[in-house]
């Protein structure tokens, strides 16, 4: 383990005698790798699974490589491209590889070795976790690894505190993503939704406690509770230890799951006091997604829990697997495990937290022009998105530019503007000079 986790604890001295909480500053690294280096594990890796073209007598798997009428195997690019030649191999990553050092699947077991290594990397360097500490796997994004988190939860509250289904609830902000009541739409759950503060976007103390005090009372006992590390919608981010402070108050069991599909890979980058790591004993589990700020192919959405969780949701019935499964998803392409551990590989720890700076740094730039301008905007300084009043723009140049809008049902109160990596700073003072036009126009119209 490379990451050093310093707590500090400062004390007011004199007459106040204040203790404050724990921050923690993380420090990070670990090896950038040339395309040669990974090139020469990925297929190594590839070397060690069972080749379905090879001599080995395989028979009973219900799989095998992709079609060679359109995909063929001898393409000659495919010796300079490790992520084209595993999907083309297409080796199945069913099951958790991080409960032992043994493969599920014999068959696939050199790049479950690489998925391996990739959850060690992200829960341990990432986010901080014990050497070990964690279980998880590659899931197909952020909704299954978020259902998957209310389905651990709610079977260990059932199995190990008799819980009945409907004194367990999901507890969530009007700002999170919409996996959480399709999630709990799925197993049974019952919603509970608190409001925020329409400027800061954080969750209203007041209707935490009246929520939840309201729920206590309908006999709700056990909570499932989403801490949000960028909101789809805002970047905005959840105040992970009032949550928490506040349930261990209300002496009632609950677990914290961090929705960070979006911000996982950016804000730990970027806040080097961040809360959201394994160190925080509030935070048991953490989805974060590789296809959004990773830019690996959509289907990499991580789920990392604490160990010790994932036993709640074994499915006994799958005999056939050695080893049992335990995702939602059941089986899944180990090509996208393998291109999560290229991309982070390829930049190593200090190249990744130069690239998200400087998105946050262009980001930076547009709010301060934002300011200039006079229009009321909503941004994390630790996220790449800005989520600008609808009230200072036009419809046509928010289609203009493909802002996205809070909804499409209703009238849009928010546009928001995310700061990837395509986005050329040709196209932001393009859509300033407009936003600027727009301005000056509505103040003449108002003078006159």
């Amino acid at each position: 383990m490379v990451w050093k986790c310093f707590i500090f604890r400062q004390k007011l001295l004199g007459r106040f005698g204040i203790d404050l909480n724990p921050f923690y500053i993380i420090t990070m690294y670990w090896k950038k790798l040339s395309h040669e280096q990974i090139k020469e594990t990925v297929f190594k890796a590839l070397g060690e699974n069972l080749d379905y073209r090879g001599e080995r007598p395989i028979l009973g798997i219900p799989g095998t490589y992709l079609d060679t009428t359109e995909f063929y195997p001898d393409a000659p690019f495919l010796q300079d491209a490790p992520y084209m030649s595993a999907m083309v191999r297409n080796p199945n990553h069913i099951g958790v590889h991080t409960l032992s050092e043994e493969s599920v699947l014999e068959v696939f077991e050199g790049t479950q070795k690489i998925e391996r290594d990739l959850i060690r990397l992200v829960a341990e360097e990432v986010f901080n976790g014990e050497p070990n500490g964690q279980d998880g796997y590659v899931a197909t994004g952020g909704t299954e690894a978020n259902i998957q988190a209310m389905w651990v939860y709610r079977n260990y509250f059932i199995k190990e505190k008799g819980a009945r289904l409907g004194e367990i609830a999901l507890v969530y902000s009007e700002d999170s993503h919409y996996s959480m009541p399709k999630g709990a739409n799925i197993l049974n759950l019952q919603n509970i939704i608190l409001e925020v503060n329409p400027e800061t976007r954080e969750i209203l103390q007041s209707s935490l406690e009246s929520k939840i005090k309201e729920a206590m009372q309908d006999g709700i006992k056990y909570f499932i509770v989403i801490a949000n590390l960028s909101t789809t919608m805002f970047g905005s981010v959840d105040d992970i230890d009032a949550l928490g402070d506040f349930f261990t108050d209300q002496n009632v069991d609950f677990r914290i799951h961090v929705d960070a599909a979006y911000g996982g890979f950016i804000y730990p980058f970027t806040n080097p006091t961040s809360r959201f790591t394994f160190q925080n004993p509030y935070m048991s589990s953490i989805t974060a997604d590789g296809h959004k700020m990773l830019q690996t192919p959509y289907g990499t959405g991580l789920f990392l829990i604490r160990k010790g969780y994932i036993e709640y949701v074994k499915t006994d019935e799958a005999q056939y697997i050695p080893g049992k499964d335990y995702t939602i998803s059941g089986s899944r392409s180990g090509a996208n495990a393998i291109s999560m551990w290229m991309i982070l590989k390829i930049h190593g720890s200090e190249g990744w937290k130069y690239k998200m700076e400087s998105l946050c740094d262009k980001t930076e730039r547009i709010c301060k022009k934002l300011d200039r301008m006079g229009v009321e905007y909503f941004r994390n300084p630790y996220n790449n998105i800005i989520a600008i009043k609808a009230k200072y723009m036009s419809a046509e140049l928010a289609d203009k530019f493909y802002l996205v809008a809070n909804s499409y049902e209703f009238e849009p109160e928010w546009y928001k503007i995310v700061v990837m990596p395509h986005v050329k700073q040709g196209t932001i003072d393009s859509f300033l000079i407009e936003l600027e036009g727009e301005q000056k126009s509505r103040k003449s119209n108002q003078k006159g």
